[in-house]
């Protein structure tokens, strides 16, 4: 079992232990719980979806990266598909708050970096704030996606956002979550069109400006982010945040990360090039290759 689900491997309810451990066992465990992972876990435990991830949300808060505030938050989401995805908040010393990443943004681009085509449901082990809220409207499941608080019922997204600003307002139709394909041409190394493939699936429809950033780590495994705007701008999750959060999610480090490569068009209306190398710079990456997209 990763060092990091240890001690809250601990808290789980007794009988959830027996079943999961397997799981946690394998090296390789993606943080996350596909349909038939989840049903055989409910079967195994009598739990219905909703409390299993209550159980489990102990072991999505494990992999937060909290060098600032030391204040781990998991977040659990369900995609229509079944399955579960782990999410936590990650931080990053010596650069900026804007850089950070937001439990629920965490699980929500892990399921979409993943293939989920839409989500029902999320649970937090804390109230989403405004900036997460506003995120959440971005999805294709809109205000009607369902938020699980420990000790208070359901209640949809369009409870905790009232009056809301989305991105129908803007007359946006494709939403974060739904198929997108920017069609630009797949080529260079492997490490380059990971990053031009996760530009493709870039929700961008504010600033036409597609992003992709891809991370290759010393024992050569692969995470790229795609760029996610919103209608409200400010909490748009940047291309390297999503690969930096798959990476961590998979239990590596920062120190893990050999090389790096961006994709992006060289006149686009906005730019992830320098706020992407300043970050990498810090977490103590150099070799950063600038992929344009034509």
């Amino acid at each position: 079992m990763h060092p990091r689900f240890v001690s809250a491997f601990e808290t789980l309810p007794a009988t959830l232990r027996p079943s999961l451990q397997p799981l946690l066992e394998d090296s390789a465990f993606p943080a996350m719980l596909t349909s038939e992972q989840t049903q055989h876990l409910r079967q195994q435990t009598g739990m219905d979806n909703n409390a299993l991830a209550f159980a489990l949300l102990p072991l999505a808060a494990a992999c937060a990266w909290t060098g600032i505030s030391h204040f781990n938050v998991g977040a659990i989401v369900h995609g229509t598909s079944g399955a579960l995805w782990f999410g936590a908040n990650m931080e990053f010393p010596g650069s900026s708050m804007q850089q950070t990443i937001h439990a629920e943004q965490s699980a929500i681009s892990h399921a979409w970096m993943g293939g989920e085509q839409a989500l029902s449901g999320i649970t937090v082990n804390y109230t989403p704030c405004g900036h997460c809220r506003q995120f959440m409207n971005e999805l294709n499941s809109g205000l009607s996606l369902e938020i699980h608080l420990p000790e208070r019922e359901p209640a949809t997204l369009g409870n905790y956002l009232p009056d809301a600003f989305g991105p129908k307002d803007l007359a946006i139709t494709t939403l974060l979550l739904d198929n997108e394909d920017h069609s630009f041409p797949v080529t260079g190394s492997a490490l380059e069109q990971s990053a031009i493939t996760a530009a493709n699936r870039s929700h961008c429809p504010y600033s036409q400006s597609p992003g992709g950033v891809a991370l290759q780590t010393h024992d050569g495994s692969l995470f790229a982010g795609s760029y996610a705007e919103n209608a409200a701008f400010n909490p748009s999750l940047p291309p390297l945040q999503v690969a930096l959060n798959l990476l961590r999610l998979r239990g590596y480090r920062a120190e893990d990360i050999a090389c790096a490569a961006i994709a992006e068009r060289e006149n686009g209306q906005i730019s992830h090039h320098d706020s992407t190398v300043s970050l990498l710079h810090t977490l103590g990456c150099q070799n950063i290759t600038l992929v344009t997209l034509v």
